[in-house]
């Protein structure tokens, strides 16, 4: 019997959608875009949670670009503590300010204070865990790399691509925009799914698919029910949050059908 693999995209701080997903989906084995962090209220209980599923055996998780900016400054501190070189204290401090001015200062905030010489271990572990790119195969199985059978790709931003601005294509996953595809894919890869560009409704675009919907702001989280075979099937948590917002997100490609479920009153 395949596994059920569920995607879910930018949280941002909300761990009430996440519970909600992982209490509607018990048996589900869920694969996280990244982005879990920043903006929103409760950014570490998110990343509580999703080490929780991933030591329960429930959970993937994979890095978003505010995963990597998070990381930046705790890199090059963690090599000054060993070096001593103040360029790599000053890289340190110029990836902190990097992190804070895109959304760390939400973290900042919920901790009260939060600094490189006393950074979160919690967060820190977190960070350490997370994969970029992955393939799920019709069996529910994740690949580190391209499997011989059929798969899906799933990565935060985009398949990892050479491109001018990110000539790392691991860095390329993590950034890219829709605007700036399509794609080339491994042979093999049937569709890849993404996050990172906040859409009105999940949409396709050639052979990409995204699911960002804006869940900190908007409340309404997007979860998708890996297909290897077909059109994957697409269910919205609609929680507390403004759907309005949603007006000033990208407009482009093909939308997905959805099904909604209303979760106002039980969270």
């Amino acid at each position: 019997m395949s596994r059920q693999v569920l995607i879910v995209p930018d949280l941002h701080g909300r761990a009430d959608l996440l519970i909600a997903a992982a209490e509607r989906y018990p048996d589900a084995h869920f694969l996280s875009l990244g982005d879990a962090i920043d903006r929103g209220r409760h950014s570490m209980e998110t990343v509580q949670l999703l080490l929780n599923l991933k030591d329960q055996g429930r959970a993937t998780l994979l890095m978003g670009n505010h995963e990597r900016m998070a990381g930046e400054g705790l890199k090059w501190y963690t090599r000054y503590t060993g070096t001593h070189d103040l360029g790599d204290y000053r890289k340190a401090m110029e990836g902190y300010q990097w992190w804070m001015g895109n959304g760390g200062d939400s973290v900042r905030k919920e901790l009260g204070s939060l600094t490189l010489e006393k950074f979160p271990p919690l967060l820190s572990a977190y960070l350490d865990q997370l994969k970029r790119v992955v393939y799920v195969t019709t069996d529910g199985e994740i690949h580190d790399e391209p499997p011989s059978e059929p798969s899906v790709l799933v990565s935060h931003a985009a398949p990892p691509v050479k491109h001018r601005q990110y000539p790392n294509p691991l860095s390329a996953a993590l950034w890219l925009r829709p605007f700036e595809g399509p794609f080339a894919m491994p042979d093999g890869v049937v569709y890849s799914v993404h996050g990172h560009t906040p859409v009105r409704t999940p949409t396709r675009l050639y052979r990409h698919v995204y699911i960002d919907l804006g869940a900190y702001e908007t409340g309404r989280l997007a979860l998708l029910d890996v297909n290897v075979q077909a059109t994957p099937d697409i269910t919205v948590l609609c929680g507390r949050g403004d759907p309005a917002v949603a007006r000033r997100y990208s407009a482009f490609g093909e939308a997905i059908p959805t099904q909604s479920v209303n979760l106002l009153g039980t969270l």
